[in-house]
């Protein structure tokens, strides 16, 4: 990942409990919808095996990286999986000391101040805050007062309603999950609502983008 890259489009699609046979045909979906950036977690059934067939549907159209890295050896099978960013629920130190040293993004997760710092002083590409939702957009604005040079990533909770929000209170990018790749759609294999819901969520972060190249 080229973490400058992200920035200029800083929406992070987090997949979760995907099966194989789902895998091409979401990525299509997602890629047609505008997603540039997407995680596939360990902590699903053969993620590794699911993050080589991500990116070879993918053909270089989309930034995979691998999520709920919760060890060296989850790190280990993301980064031969072809993972090129890792993410995290929690700060694990060994896992963001790799990932700095090699120059690999890493996003480990933070809740309160103590922690938001920490996972900033460690070298953190962004400081993802989860479960941002339970606290809000303006738990944003209030962190960035004493903060204000340490980039944040919302992660929970965030809608196409609220993603707004979330920016203008100081967050520097935002993911969705759940919400989006849900259980029911993947299942049916409805990718057509998939999309138009990642497609709702890209389309709200570029009129926040436009509303700003105006000055609005």
């Amino acid at each position: 990942m080229d973490i400058a890259v992200f920035k200029k489009k800083p929406v992070l699609g987090i997949l979760r409990g995907a099966q194989a046979n789902q895998i091409e045909p979401l990525v299509e979906a997602v890629i047609d919808a505008g997603l540039e950036t997407l995680e596939i977690t360990m902590n699903t059934p053969s993620a590794s095996d699911l993050i080589k067939k991500a990116k070879q549907a993918a053909a270089g159209r989309l930034t995979l990286g691998a999520g709920t890295v919760l060890s060296m050896q989850d790190l280990e099978l993301a980064l031969k999986s072809g993972a090129s960013f890792i993410v995290m629920p929690v700060l694990i130190k060994d896992v963001t000391e790799f990932c700095v040293k090699n120059k690999i993004p890493v996003f480990p997760g933070a809740l309160t101040p103590q922690e938001i710092y920490q996972a900033y002083e460690s070298g953190a590409a962004m400081v993802k805050v989860f479960p941002a939702g339970f606290f809000g957009p303006e738990y944003f604005r209030e962190i960035k007062g004493p903060f204000n040079k340490i980039e944040l990533l919302a992660c929970g909770g965030v809608t196409a309603g609220n993603l707004a929000d979330y920016f203008t209170c100081g967050a520097s990018g935002v993911t969705f999950g759940g919400s989006i790749f849900r259980k029911d759609w993947l299942d049916n294999k409805d990718f057509k609502a998939i999309s138009q819901a990642v497609k709702n969520f890209v389309g709200a972060w570029k009129d926040l983008a436009k509303a700003k190249n105006r000055g609005i």
